[in-house]
């Protein structure tokens, strides 16, 4: 009884992004118990080496990890994805063949593409707000505390190359200081062909068991001093302060697990009233937007292989949160989480009941969060369906929109350099556009997109550009859409830089695709500044509740809301049973790479080369002792997006896998986290080395790795 029990706490799954500052003083004895062997000063310190000194923000969307002294950062292959597409055209397809630099002077850069660092930490919550008071305004508030922070970054900056950045957590009850240095020449050293990173695709992302090899390998240079630089030839790979040494001793049930990270956003303190609005208002109406964008885009880039590779990203993007969306809505229901909810914030208007101290201070909490909810439900789906068929309908708007911010600076800059400077930066913008730009693509998502919006939002809810197609094409939108890319300067190359350089302000204002653009723009800000006093209303009340319920729970370690600064989860390796007679493995090999190939489907398809290799046995030294290739794994870590690409480090703080998935069965887990069923999925680090060793042949790259076998 006494080892049944040992090995149940063992296994059970941690609830918490954890602040790296946090850990010493509230998770470090429980993470001991579970099989950590490091100290907390070896995770995180600010004047020695530390774990976090290998971890990167990839430009803000991503994580990876420092794992060779030169800079070789690993991620996951769609978190370079936009990286690899860039890089591909027709006749050169690293997408579908795969990139590997055989020497550094083969590394691809990546213009915009940054690795930032955490430097260092700080609570500065007490200084935040200390002439901040009760009786205040919210805007008197914001406005106190963003004077205080910019004084804080400004401090922390000064006589440095540094960026600094203060964090609001729980809802503005505490704040961080966090200091970074930003790395801007980060190159292209390999990635696998889609068919091993991807492998699966839409069918089986999200799900359990998985066989992708979802990695990419980049590397991060300096300038010749040390400190990040623009990109040069002269550049040298990034020294690290730290990098992972890779286990290659495999992973087991109950095996300690850390995943350290970037993960993007959480709303675990979201109410019932929140999840009655996703449920019935916002996921369902993104879904099915999302359902005509991909069946649209699809048809494209099935016919082009041209239009596939400009449109992988946005197909790949488009995709991955449309099915998030299904999973979210799925989970919600099957784990009854609005009934959690409702009956934790009826315990929590009891407790506030209780005591006239704290009905003061927290009893119009649910009110006001109830009340912005209440005011968003009449156009919760007019507002989905202005920025998911709106704004992001066609690449013209948002082209329209950026170009119109910069163009207005350039009719007004002061002088020709101020000038010379703008039109630069209009002309790389164009750039951008029209290189992952198709207009006959473009075209049938503006008409298509927008015909859908126009149909299944009442007409009282339109954009005004709306009533020109009602009236002088008679709801055509085929025919306004051909009249727009007909004469925009948004849809054609040659007449976007003849109105450069021969601006005509009349011309602009009268174009189609601008009058379209600054209509949905000026919904977009006009609903925020009318929602304004709601808003802030709704999220004092958040503030309040968080606060009332770390109150009302005071024996209980509360985690912050994920929101992309460095975080800390820890848990174990093992299986999972995901309904009634089900049971789920806690690893996948090559066997089952093999057993899903299917030559006819793009998703499934296998290269020759590694079904040669796996059918031989061909692993070297990668395989585990039963001479089996793992592939993926499972651990009950607490991750979301954003933390894709993160390293899985074991009780020694080595690097064991790449995260890259949740399950299918806790899509819910970024508002509500399910022990039982939460799972992490990442790629085993021995697949991620035999990919690289015996299918690329580019062993000078595990060459630079520090392998530890015990």
């Amino acid at each position: 009884m006494a080892l049944f029990v040992g090995f149940t706490a063992q296994l059970r799954a941690d609830e918490g992004m954890w602040l790296p500052l946090m850990i010493k003083r509230l998770n470090h004895t429980d993470m001991q118990k579970m099989g950590l062997q490091l100290t907390a000063e070896e995770i995180y310190s600010v004047n020695n080496s530390s774990l976090k000194d290998a971890i990167v923000s990839l430009g803000g969307f991503c994580t990876g990890e420092i794992i060779s002294a030169d800079g070789l950062m690993l991620t996951n292959h769609h978190c370079g994805y936009d990286a690899i597409r860039t890089h591909s055209k027709v006749g050169q397809d690293y997408l579908t063949d795969g990139f590997w630099a055989m020497s550094r002077d083969k590394e691809l850069p990546n213009e915009g593409l940054t690795a930032s660092f955490v430097v260092r930490m700080e609570d500065v919550t007490a200084r935040v707000l200390a002439d901040v008071t009760a009786d205040m305004s919210e805007e008197a508030r914001a406005a106190k505390v963003a004077e205080v922070s910019k004084a804080i970054e400004a401090e922390a900056k000064e006589g440095t190359h540094y960026k600094c950045q203060v964090r609001d957590f729980f809802e503005g009850n505490e704040y961080y200081l966090f200091v970074y240095e930003v790395f801007t020449d980060v190159r292209l050293v390999g990635a696998p062909p889609s068919s091993v990173g991807k492998f699966g695709g839409d069918t089986d992302n999200w799900m359990w068991p998985r066989h992708t090899g979802d990695f990419s390998l980049f590397r991060v240079y300096s300038g010749p001093d040390g400190k990040p630089a623009p990109f040069s030839l002269n550049n040298i790979p990034m020294k690290a302060k730290h990098h992972l040494p890779i286990s290659m001793q495999g992973v087991k049930p109950g095996d300690f697990t850390m995943v350290f990270g970037f993960p993007g956003n959480t709303e675990r303190y979201m109410t019932s009233h929140g999840i009655k609005q996703a449920l019935e208002l916002k996921n369902p109406t993104v879904v099915d937007i999302r359902d005509l964008k991909l069946k649209l885009m699809k048809e494209d880039m099935d016919a082009s292989d041209a239009i596939r590779i400009k449109y992988a990203s946005k197909y790949a993007q488009t995709a991955n949160y449309w099915k998030y969306f299904i999973g979210q809505s799925r989970g919600l229901k099957r784990l009854k989480v609005y009934d959690k909810k409702k009956a934790l914030e009826d315990q929590f208007e009891k407790w506030v009941a209780a005591d006239a101290g704290r009905k003061a201070k927290y009893g119009e909490a649910l009110n006001m969060i109830k009340a912005g909810y209440d005011a968003g439900e009449a156009t919760a789906v007019s507002s989905t369906y202005l920025m998911e068929a709106g704004l992001q309908s066609s690449d013209v708007i948002l082209f329209a929109f950026r170009f119109d911010r910069l163009y207005q600076a350039y009719t007004g800059a002061p002088d020709e350099n101020a000038k010379a400077a703008i039109r630069t930066r209009l002309d790389n913008l164009a750039n951008s556009h029209f290189e992952e730009y198709s207009v006959s693509t473009d075209k049938k998502l503006f008409s298509k997109m927008f015909a859908k919006y126009y149909n299944d939002v009442d007409a009282a809810q339109h954009p005004a550009f709306f009533n020109t197609v009602r009236t002088k094409y008679k709801g055509n939108w085929d025919s306004y859409t051909d009249r727009a890319y007909a004469t925009s300067i948004f849809t054609d190359r040659a007449r976007f830089d003849a109105f450069l350089n021969k601006p005509n302000q009349k011309k602009l204002d009268a174009d189609l695709i601008k009058i379209a653009s600054a209509d949905l723009m000026g919904m977009y800000f006009g609903a925020g500044a009318a929602n304004a006093a709601t808003e802030e209303n709704k999220a004092k009340g958040y503030r309040l509740f968080i606060a009332g319920l770390r109150e009302m729970q005071s024996d209980k370690n509360f985690a912050p809301d994920a929101n992309s600064t460095l975080r800390l989860t820890y848990g174990t390796v093992g299986a999972y049973e995901p309904g009634d007679a089900m049971s789920y493995d806690f690893f996948t090999t090559t066997d089952g790479i093999l057993e899903k190939e299917d030559p006819t489907n793009d998703e499934f398809i296998v290269p020759a080369k590694l079904v040669d290799l796996i059918k031989k046995k061909d692993f070297g030294t990668y395989a585990d002792p039963a001479g089996h290739m793992p592939v993926c794994f499972i651990s009950n870590n607490d991750i979301t997006g954003g933390n894709s690409g993160s390293p899985v480090i074991n009780g020694k703080g080595h690097l064991i896998g790449c995260a890259f998935d949740g399950n299918w069965e806790a899509m819910s887990g970024d508002i509500a986290f399910e022990p039982q069923l939460q799972r992490t999925i990442s790629v085993d680090i021995r697949y991620i080395l035999f990919i690289i060793d015996k299918y690329a042949g580019a062993k000078h790259l595990i060459d630079e790795m520090t392998l530890v076998r015990n």
